[in-house]
């Protein structure tokens, strides 16, 4: 069998059922794996990828081995794995899966490496963790790597900041600000998914409940308007002034987080920054807040402040451990601070990973082809490859629409036409 590091293979058949309920969802990328079946434009390509290995990750795994490409992946948060997936990735795909749930900081990191051991010539990551690694200690396999792919938001803010510094050393292609990705994943998936985690979770009724979101970005408006769809009282915190006063003109609250958290019942963190939520903020909470974190690291809230203020704590449901305070209030953390919609869910739907998953194919492919001549430096999405995914998925829903005639695209095109 394949090199592999998944919990129990026994889960195989169960994570495969579970794959292809996931597959009908995604006819995006299920187009894309039939061309690539058929084109071969991977062949012999080694792809290294660090994701969230869960179902719509799977489909994407198959699609790039379809297109030739020889595969290692491991998980990009501790807590995301879903195990019976990466069985099933394993025994039924023929895929080297490095991942577990729940696995410490030790293994999580063993597991970079052993996909790192392949000598990618491909990264696709979701943090920029193998990236970070490759630069750091494995730096004799830069030169044999073409390029790469970055999914979320805190990860590009990694690549940019190597990039502003020059000591990025192959072009990343930055699936994370594709239309077809931030516009609908971040928004749509984030929004659902992270209302899912917190309610697995919990149980708990969030009307009424005064639901605090850190961070009004595309994921804190989906995040933000789902809570207010049921019933919540919505406040944002914010540091970006247009931001702050797009959620006022959404009608939503904006407060500062030091008199936010003396009213919050429920508090998110969604910014890609640390220590959103701090001593001085745990100090003014009520007794029984919950927080949560939608953030890609556990770092938004400062775990190690709140430990070191509490005299006990436990834990009190699966993925809740209960903080105690000096004076008994009691302060609930969800799924360790981590990604709270895939540490107690399962991650995005998959209707809206299709597009996200179908940019990250299409983008391994436009590297394959083109990534040797390009600049050490984090690239869009090309605008060709956005625009397909869209066609492609309107298709799908079997949704038509409108095309420019020749007049309206000579008058597009002229600066002639006035009043």
């Amino acid at each position: 069998m394949i090199d592999h590091d998944a919990k129990d293979l026994s889960l195989a058949g169960a994570g495969r059922l579970r794959i292809e309920w996931a597959e009908q969802s995604m006819p995006v990328l299920r187009q894309i794996r039939e061309r690539f079946a058929k084109e071969q434009p991977l062949a012999g390509v080694r792809v290294g990828a660090c994701l969230h290995v869960t179902t719509e990750t799977a489909v994407l795994m198959s699609a790039l081995k379809a297109g030739g490409a020889r595969l290692a992946l491991c998980a990009s948060n501790p807590l995301s794995t879903q195990d019976d997936v990466a069985a099933a990735l394993v025994k039924e795909f023929d895929i080297s899966v490095f991942a577990q749930k729940g696995e410490d900081t030790a293994r999580y990191y063993r597991h970079i490496q052993a996909v790192l051991a392949i000598a990618p010539q491909i990264t696709l990551d979701d943090g920029a963790d193998l990236i970070s690694t490759l630069h750091g200690d494995q730096r004799q396999l830069l030169p044999g790597i073409i390029g790469g792919t970055e999914e979320t938001t805190t990860g590009v803010i990694r690549l940019r900041a190597m990039e502003r510094q020059g000591v990025l050393a192959y072009p990343i292609i930055a699936v994370n600000d594709a239309d077809t990705k931030h516009l609908f994943d971040n928004r749509y998936g984030t929004g659902q998914s992270t209302i899912d985690g917190i309610l697995r979770a919990t149980n708990m009724l969030l009307a009424g409940k005064s639901f605090v979101i850190s961070g009004y970005g595309m994921c804190g408006r989906g995040l933000a308007a789902r809570a207010h769809g049921m019933g919540a009282h919505v406040i944002i915190t914010e540091v970006d002034p247009l931001r702050a006063l797009e959620a006022v003109m959404d009608g939503y609250r904006v407060l500062t987080m030091d008199r936010a958290a003396e009213i919050g019942d429920l508090f998110v963190t969604v910014t890609g920054n640390t220590s959103v939520i701090r001593k001085e903020h745990f100090a003014r909470m009520k007794d029984g807040a919950i927080l949560a974190n939608a953030g890609h690291f556990n770092v938004e809230i400062d775990l190690e402040a709140l430990a070191a203020l509490s005299r006990s704590r436990r834990t009190v449901r699966p993925f809740v451990e209960e903080y105690t305070l000096p004076g008994g209030r009691r302060i609930n953390v969800l799924g360790e601070g981590r990604l709270i919609n895939l540490a107690a869910a399962e991650g995005h739907p998959a209707a809206v990973m299709d597009m996200s998953f179908a940019n990250q194919a299409l983008s391994v492919e436009h590297l394959v082809k083109h990534g040797r001549s390009l600049q050490k430096r984090v690239y869009g999405v090309p605008s060709e490859i956005d625009r397909e995914i869209a066609r492609l998925k309107l298709a799908a829903m079997d949704i038509q629409v409108d095309e420019l005639t020749p007049d309206q695209e000579a008058y597009l095109s002229s600066w002639t036409h006035g009043t």
